[in-house]
């Protein structure tokens, strides 16, 4: 048999830990094993001593070995009179390194809202470990957790996130318990077909919250930020010498004209005065004038707060000029803002991971309608770009969502677990009600604003966004005046981000699951925090 090793895990015969013991070099039974010779003690006999396991077999002959009792998974004889522990449910970490061949059952060891775990198996006469009783408040489903009503500090108490400000910027945002567990899962092959279902689902799950029920519609999900969404669609769907019509409402069509413009389009930006949006009479003369590829919308712009209605657009597009594109960047408004694809004819929606859809940051995610794709298909030029070429991904994500392996470049495994587990949660209900919660929110959010006597950059309440507000200080007041009272009182908002005016105004993102669940109290806190930052500031000024 061969040698134990540092990396086999060990139980002491005492329930007074709450964690398993790795094996180290100088440990009791690393001690034992070097005298294994000495004391004519076999590894099973050594191994029983310390785990109390019966009828030991090694699972494989490498070096490291894992033992399986032909009863039960390691099953323990507790000392004392402890009916359950909390390492007792630990245990099941253990599972994840048997390497079985039938599908069996063993309890969960990740996120409750993942995807069913590798397929784990035992001879046909094993019996499936299962854990003594716990008591039955860590006994709870998850169902029963979410509907529980919970003041503000027992929902604190019970996150299992550290203590930490709360994130109330447009993005990223504060991020759900089962989220940030989500981002724990254990690696995983990308080919694998646990992780294979695991990224096919959220593919499928994808369609639902983009509304498109469009077979031909292609999601995509790559490694980036928002930023790879404008490569992939100008690397993609628009060739050298085009025009694009550019909506301008904020920094952000700046920034995607510039990404245009680099893959050799001719961007023309049409723009509003801050705090605005382009009117549609002038977008109808704009289109009547000259043939554009496509057309640019930012929904929400996160440097002025900023919302632009999509469905009137697209009404104006299909009647003046059906061919062109219409391309929604939907990176602040996905999950938080009405985005209905097919409803609205939109070609192309993209979004990131860190917004309102709840993950952390490091996910591009884009919906391609059936047309687009044909656009695409029909281009005379190859893409402009190797990494951001749907050639390349578009047979990996038909794959993928057909649960069948298939490689180009490696997906984050964590965060697609990460997005499958939010994509679950947010889809847990009506996206009409999560709507209407944000919309909910905001307005509450505004009021408030309203009655410190702060004004906001969206001129118009039609054209002021869901998922943040964007709120110019008194005059005489900087963001790095007010930033750091709000930061003392557990806070975090973002400074201005507009060229012309940043030094001018804060920016306060409301999306997610600090709109959602009213419980945790962030939004209140944070208006509080406003009210007494800026009575802190400007008393100091006064003196």
């Amino acid at each position: 048999m061969a040698a134990l090793t540092p990396s086999l895990y060990y139980r002491p015969q005492s329930f007074s830990s709450s964690l398993l013991s790795p094996l180290s070099h100088h440990s009791p039974l690393a001690r034992s094993a070097r005298s294994l010779s000495a004391a004519r003690c076999s590894p099973a006999r050594l191994l029983h001593r310390h785990l109390h396991v019966q009828s030991l077999e090694p699972l494989s002959q490498s070096p490291t070995i894992v033992y399986k009792s032909t009863r039960k998974l390691f099953k323990l004889a507790p000392s004392g009179s402890r009916p359950y522990s909390q390492a007792t449910g630990r245990l099941s970490l253990i599972s994840r390194h048997l390497e079985q061949h039938q599908q069996t059952s063993y309890p969960r060891i990740n996120t409750p809202y993942t995807i069913e775990l590798d397929s784990l198996s035992a001879s046909t006469d094993d019996i499936p470990y299962v854990p003594p009783a716990a008591p039955a408040h860590l006994t709870r489903t998850p169902s029963q957790i979410q509907k529980r009503q919970l003041s503000t500090s027992s929902a604190a108490k019970m996150s299992s996130q550290p203590p930490h400000p709360s994130l109330l910027i447009p993005g990223p945002i504060e991020i759900t318990d089962e989220v940030s567990q989500a981002m724990s899962h254990y690696a995983q092959s990308h080919v694998g077909q646990p992780f294979v279902n695991t990224f096919g689902e959220t593919l499928t799950l994808l369609r639902d919250l983009f509304q498109t029920t469009n077979p031909a519609s292609q999601p995509f999900v790559l490694a980036g930020s928002g930023t790879l969404g404008w490569d992939l669609v100008a690397a993609n769907l628009v060739e050298p010498g085009e025009d694009v019509l550019v909506l301008h409402s904020g920094y952000f069509a700046d920034s995607f004209a510039d990404c245009l413009a680099t893959y050799g389009a001719k961007p023309t930006q049409l723009k509003a005065p801050i705090g605005d949006r382009p009117q549609l009479p002038e977008i109808e003369a704009a289109l009547k004038e000259k043939k554009y590829k496509a057309l640019t919308v930012t929904h929400v712009d996160t440097s002025t707060g900023v919302l632009s209605q999509i469905q009137p657009l697209s009404d104006l597009i299909r009647r003046v000029s059906p061919e062109t594109l219409l391309i929604v960047d939907g990176v602040c408004s996905v999950g938080g803002e009405e985005i209905h694809f097919d409803k609205m004819s939109i070609d192309v929606c993209l979004t990131a991971s860190q917004k309102a859809i709840g993950c952390p940051p490091g996910l591009s995610i884009v919906m391609v309608s059936e047309k687009a794709m044909n656009v695409f298909k029909s281009r005379k030029s190859n893409p402009g770009s190797y990494y951001a070429s749907f050639k390349n991904w578009t047979p990996i994500m038909q794959n993928y969502e057909a649960k069948k392996p298939s490689y180009f470049a490696t997906p984050p495994t964590q965060l697609v677990q990460a997005l499958n587990t939010s994509l679950k949660q947010i889809l847990s209900q009506p996206l009409d009600a999560r709507f209407a919660q944000h919309r909910k929110v905001s307005e509450y959010v505004k009021s408030k604003v309203t009655s410190l006597g702060l004004k906001q950059l969206a001129t118009d309440p039609a054209n002021a966004a869901n998922t943040m507000t964007a709120i110019y200080l008194p005059e005489g007041l900087t963001p790095p005046e007010i930033l750091p009272k709000l930061m003392s009182r557990g806070v975090v908002f973002a400074g201005g981000l507009h060229r012309e005016i940043a030094a001018r105004y804060i920016r306060f993102g409301h999306m997610g699951i600090s709109s959602m669940d009213e419980s945790r109290g962030e939004i209140d806190k944070a208006l509080e925090a406003l009210k007494e930052g800026l009575a802190e500031v400007e008393s100091a000024k006064s003196k």
